[in-house]
């Protein structure tokens, strides 16, 4: 007849309920919190559009799959003690590739999971072979050392998933301002990331878009980082830009048109605009802007004189670009003045004398100027590709 130890019952229990609490509330917080928007562009590829991610019921039905996979594991193995939290590494392994998707080449995953699961199978039989050596009289509370063990495992296991998963910052800011925009909350998509110096072409063109929804594409553009080329503003097959979720047409639609037989941003929105029924405000600012960030200040200029008055009126990033021209070229097609831009231009040009060593001068020019065009003409290396 055998013994059973209540203490040892209880302890094991105790390490269960521990662990499981610890991976669930961790699982659960991943993928609501971090990755939501990951696996909303995952669903939304894999489905074609069909279907759409639920944060919560994602999350949560995730969970308690993960979670189910654990205790099967743990019958199987019947790792107890200090070893229960290997029972959780098929399920760590499991949503590290839920995380994975995106950027990242899934196809490392051929030789990853393979790697994981015979190190793994060799820890659990290592695990099996020493539990008759364990000692039954082991101390098993809350803040036992059998306890804590499992929870260095489980934590282990938790930043072997955050190192496997897509924690790339770019594409979290675009899946979230894409999400936002489909939800047609334009200030969360300019919200996101916008202190960060990360960024991409594609990002670019996604901010773009909600700044030129709310008309503030020529005033806020350069405040945040930016990546590419003018081409770059609106998907095209001649660039490089690409949605994750937000429809290509939203931003065709604002321009005024859909591109037919045309690969070339420029092309397309030189033709938008010679048609006056077609042209829109923001096919004007996408042009303007894209002549901007390729620092086309002669082409700028031309096509500036041809729509708009020229003025005080002019969005900030229009004025910027004026006031610079206007000191580069000995004889301006343009000549625009304004007391307190010519001022900053002169403060700028102060501070470029002063501080000769090109680094130093630049970290002090940014801490007044970056967010202005002026910073981005000078500091911001043309994109080629």
């Amino acid at each position: 007849m055998k013994y059973h130890d209540p203490h040892r019952r209880n302890g094991t229990i105790v390490t269960q309920a521990v662990c499981a609490i610890l991976f669930c509330a961790f699982s659960f917080l991943w993928l609501y919190w971090f990755q939501a928007d990951v696996l909303s562009v995952a669903q939304f590829t894999l489905s074609h559009g069909v279907t759409h991610y639920n944060p919560l019921v994602g999350a949560l039905l995730i969970t308690a799959v993960l979670q189910l996979l654990q205790v099967a594991v743990a019958v199987i193995t019947r790792l107890r003690r200090h070893t229960h939290a290997l029972t959780y590494v098929p399920s760590a392994l499991l949503l590290a590739i839920i995380s994975d998707y995106g950027i990242t080449n899934s196809s490392r995953w051929l030789w990853i999971v393979p790697l994981v699961l015979v190190m793994w199978i060799g820890a659990v039989w290592l695990a099996r072979q020493m539990l008759p050596f364990a000692s039954q009289k082991e101390p098993s509370g809350l803040f036992s050392r059998r306890v804590w063990v499992n929870v260095l495992l489980l934590v282990l296991q938790m930043l072997a998933i955050a190192a496997l998963s897509n924690t790339n910052a770019v594409y979290h800011y675009r899946a979230h301002a894409e999400q936002a925009l489909l939800r047609n909350d334009t200030d969360e998509a300019l919200r996101v990331g916008y202190e960060s110096l990360e960024t991409d072409a594609c990002l670019t063109m996604v901010r773009a878009y909600a700044l030129a929804k709310t008309g503030q594409l020529g005033d806020r553009l350069f405040t945040y980082a930016v990546a590419g080329t003018g081409a770059d503003l609106i998907p095209m097959p001649g660039n490089s830009s690409r949605t994750l979720l937000l429809p290509a047409d939203s931003i065709y639609a604002l321009c005024g048109a859909k591109p037919v037989k045309i690969s070339q941003t420029e092309r397309y929105l030189d033709l938008v605009l010679k048609n006056d029924t077609l042209a829109t405000p923001a096919a004007l600012h996408y042009r303007l802007c894209g002549l901007l960030i390729d620092k086309q200040l002669d082409a700028f200029v031309r096509t500036l004189q041809r729509h708009l008055a020229i003025g005080d009126s002019l969005p900030r990033h229009y004025r910027e670009a004026l006031t610079l021209y206007a000191h580069q070229r000995s004889h301006p097609l343009v000549v625009y003045h304004n007391e307190v831009m010519d001022q900053d231009w002169d403060d700028l040009q102060k501070l470029e004398r002063d501080y000769a060593e090109p680094n130093d001068c630049k970290a002090h020019v940014a801490e007044r100027y970056h967010g202005s065009y002026w910073y981005y003409y000078f500091y911001h290396p043309i994109d080629k590709n």
